[in-house]
């Protein structure tokens, strides 16, 4: 039973994140643990791992995000991240703009990290972070709304692009990250923005 079966869903990207989250509470009521304190042990097992079922589907499926990370991978046949058949790589565009960063970034590193340095990362960290919201705009925006709303055919071609989008977000997080570590305070902007 996948994620979306669990709460009785359609693989649908536009999910009522308040009707999910009383979806969530009555099943809770149904399924936890405590209130099967009386059953048998094999009646016992099956709650608890309804409960946990029930749990790990509302963590995915209550956060964007992390639903059309599920969605790629339920679509490509596999549950977890491992498997994917095809991985996309960031846009080679991105990768440059990228690697320059990285440069300046082993640069600062390597000679210390005086204070204009310290600025021009910084600035590089604001200027990544808003591109990696845009990016979350958009996977939750137009092509969320264009999955709901295509043909089967035209469903790959979408999925194409959430993977792309995916993994041009991931690597837009890990120099953020990088940024932050090397500015000593980007740990608490990263973990906001991870999912």
């Amino acid at each position: 039973m996948n994620h979306f079966e669990v709460f009785g869903l359609e693989r649908r990207l536009g999910i009522d994140a308040e009707a999910l989250q009383r979806r969530f509470y009555e099943l809770s009521r149904r399924h936890h643990p405590d209130f099967h304190a009386g059953a048998t042990p094999g009646e016992q097992a099956e709650a608890l791992e309804a409960s946990a079922r029930l749990n790990a589907a509302y963590r995915t499926l209550r956060d964007p995000i992390a639903r059309i990370d599920y969605l790629v991978r339920l679509e490509e046949g596999r549950e977890t991240n491992e498997g994917a058949t095809d991985k996309p790589k960031a846009p080679p565009a991105l990768l440059a703009e990228m690697f320059e960063i990285q440069e300046a970034l082993a640069e600062a590193k390597s000679g210390g990290l005086d204070e204009p340095a310290r600025r021009t990362l910084a600035e590089e960290r604001g200027r990544l972070l808003a591109r990696q919201g845009e990016e979350e705009a958009r996977l939750t925006g137009p092509l969320s709304a264009a999955w709901d709303t295509a043909t089967p055919a035209g469903r790959p071609a979408i999925l194409a692009a959430f993977k792309q989008a995916l993994a041009t977000r991931a690597y837009l997080r890990t120099v953020i990250e990088d940024l932050g570590q090397a500015l000593g305070d980007g740990d608490e902007i990263v973990a906001h923005h991870r999912h």
